[in-house]
């Protein structure tokens, strides 16, 4: 009996061993799931984001200006986010969504797509796609210090070797395009979409809380929904309301391509990838960005490159390889 009872035992204790290194393989092969997922996520929306550029570049050369292209592309995208807002919230297990985190997701649509996209829009109307997307790329600087400075987040070194290895693309890039273009425009260019990029870094810090409590897709869909608010009254105030059917028939499909491939989907990705892994690794993915812009640029729209254009896509590169393993 007793020699019974010490079987028991021992095997007792060994099943719960081997459960429980069972379910830790089991949570580690979760996590590297995510981890994969939220990669790839980050790095096709980043993608996708851009190719909106190029498009803007196309659109501006028929004659459109930032806030009609602007309108456009929000008023396109608008019937998808209701679509998919509605879809989200009709379902039974719908817990219903605060106050208090519907103010805060207009708000933080205000900031990272109304705000954001118009300063953006603006600047490139001045400068090359390329320097605006390695412009812009200093929100992950951005994000990275704020989130140290409010939020208690550290930065590793790979981290801070990647932003700096960006900044060096960005360096030579405004550098080179000094020499092409006239100076003033280009500081101007500059300085707006560097506004874009710390309106967009205050969207991407304070937006994981909100994501997280209400699920990526539902915050995505609101705040876009108020940042086309935005943009509409911004648009009533300045321009003709008819000018929206005025424009030549090839910048409404530039605006379709804007709404959904460079807007919808990639709006997506991207926040559903700040879920799954983090802000700060999201954001400094985003430096291939610049990186495939300039090469659409270059391919597309024909604007000039040189040693300085290809030494910084190569940094860049590298840059965007020291985050690239977890």
């Amino acid at each position: 009996m007793y020699d019974e009872s010490i079987r028991h035992s021992l095997f007792r204790n060994s099943t719960q061993l081997t459960d429980s290194t069972t379910s830790e393989a089991a949570q580690e092969s979760d996590s590297v799931v995510q981890f994969r997922s939220g990669m790839s996520l980050a790095i096709l929306g980043t993608f996708l984001f851009a190719l909106k550029s190029i498009f803007i570049k196309l659109a501006f050369a028929e004659g459109v200006g930032a806030t009609f292209l602007l309108t456009l592309r929000m008023s396109l995208a608008l019937p998808f986010y209701v679509l998919v807002f509605w879809k989200l919230r009709s379902r039974s297990d719908e817990q219903p969504i605060s106050r208090s985190d519907v103010v805060r997701s207009l708000g933080l649509g205000f900031l990272g797509y109304y705000l954001a996209s118009y300063l953006d829009l603006s600047g490139l109307e001045l400068i090359s796609a390329q320097l605006e997307r390695l412009t812009l790329f200093t929100y992950p600087a951005m994000v990275a210090l704020l989130a140290w400075m409010f939020l208690g987040e550290t930065i590793d070194r790979r981290i801070i070797a990647s932003i700096v290895l960006c900044y060096l693309g960005v360096l030579l890039m405004y550098g080179q395009e000094k020499t092409l273009t006239d100076g003033s425009d280009v500081r101007q260019g500059v300085a707006l979409v560097i506004g874009a990029a710390l309106s967009y870094s205050l969207y991407i810090l304070f937006a994981k809380p909100t994501m997280q409590r209400i699920g990526s897709r539902e915050f995505t869909s609101m705040a876009m929904i108020g940042s086309t608010f935005f943009i509409g009254v911004h648009f009533v105030i300045t321009e003709p309301v008819q000018s929206l059917v005025q424009a030549k028939p090839i910048v409404y499909v530039y605006g379709l391509l804007l709404a959904f491939v460079c807007t919808v989907l990639p709006s997506f990705m991207i926040n559903e990838a700040i879920v799954r892994i983090g802000a700060t690794r999201t954001t400094v993915i985003g430096s291939i960005g610049p990186v495939l812009t300039m090469g659409l640029a270059i391919a597309v729209l024909g604007e000039p490159t040189s040693i300085q254009h290809i030494a910084g896509m190569a940094i860049a590169i590298v840059g965007v390889s020291l985050v690239a393993k977890k």
